[in-house]
């Protein structure tokens, strides 16, 4: 099929929420609270990318991810290069990106066990329309009172450094090997002047851009999929709707035909845009 709706996965997590997003229902009763929604296609399918919302009541884990050598090394298929367009925030949100300054293999390790990583991370405010693009070797932590999409490689390879006291597994060894020990630096993508596609990421792992309304031929090399992932307003490729809150595949040469309010991700594994 050129075009296809991916169904929905709600994933529990003790660092998520009961109050979601518009779109998505609220955890009813005393449930457990939800701290992901993945877009999976139909059977037993391994993409390249994973689409994910994140919704946090309180701070994920300092946390890495390998890079795809790094990956191999461990019998791993990729590593996870990831990124987050913010849906919402509360005034205090924030994210930890890398360490404020360049921190040695063995402080990481003792400031992970003794909790002092915290104060040693740049963490930085967030607002509702920010993106920032978090490479494998990314020393993080998303902070709480935030609504996300997150475009990722498809894995779900993560080093915990430090889980604040949470009685969860720690990933010392592979976490410090793997991390990126200097301050974080931004990588900014923009597009030509006046292109209603602004260009997120341009590799190496994925093209992430982001469309406005309208229509917008597509034509993609065959075998590779793209995934569009509605902000707000709806659309329809292939004969196939989307609307906020969901995600389509698509295949081939296709059109993409969105409502004037339309603000969307598009996004596709490489190394450059198309």
């Amino acid at each position: 099929m050129p075009a296809t709706l991916l169904h929905t996965h709600r994933v529990e997590k003790p660092w998520g929420r009961r109050d979601l997003y518009p779109g998505f229902d609220d955890v009813e009763g005393g449930g457990e609270p939800v701290g992901e929604v993945w877009f999976q296609a139909p059977g037993d399918t391994a993409p390249d990318l994973l689409i994910k919302y994140l919704f946090t009541g309180e701070k994920l884990s300092v946390q890495v991810h390998p890079d795809d050598e790094e990956a191999h090394k461990r019998g791993l298929a990729r590593g996870k290069d990831e990124c987050w367009t913010i849906l919402s925030a509360t005034p205090d949100s924030t994210i930890a990106l890398g360490p404020k300054q360049a921190i040695g293999a063995n402080e990481l390790r003792d400031s992970a066990l003794d909790g002092s990583i915290e104060d040693k991370l740049d963490w930085v405010p967030v607002k509702a329309g920010d993106f920032y693009y978090a490479p494998s070797g990314t020393i993080h932590a998303i902070g709480a009172g935030l609504t996300l999409i997150e475009v990722q490689q498809n894995s779900e390879t993560t080093y915990r450094l430090y889980d604040y006291g949470r009685p969860r597994e720690l990933h010392l060894d592979d976490g410090v090997a793997v991390a990126h020990l200097d301050p974080y630096r931004p990588i900014v993508s923009p597009g030509p002047a006046g292109d209603p596609r602004t260009v997120l990421v341009e590799g190496p792992k994925f093209v992430l851009e982001r469309w406005t309304g309208g229509t917008h031929p597509v034509a993609l090399p065959e075998g590779l999929t793209a995934w569009i992932v509605p902000i707000k307003g709806s659309g329809e490729v292939a004969g196939v709707a989307f609307k906020a809150g969901e995600c389509v595949t698509v295949t081939g040469s296709e059109t993409i035909t969105a409502s004037e309010d339309a603000d969307y991700l598009f996004a596709y594994p490489g190394t450059v845009r198309l």
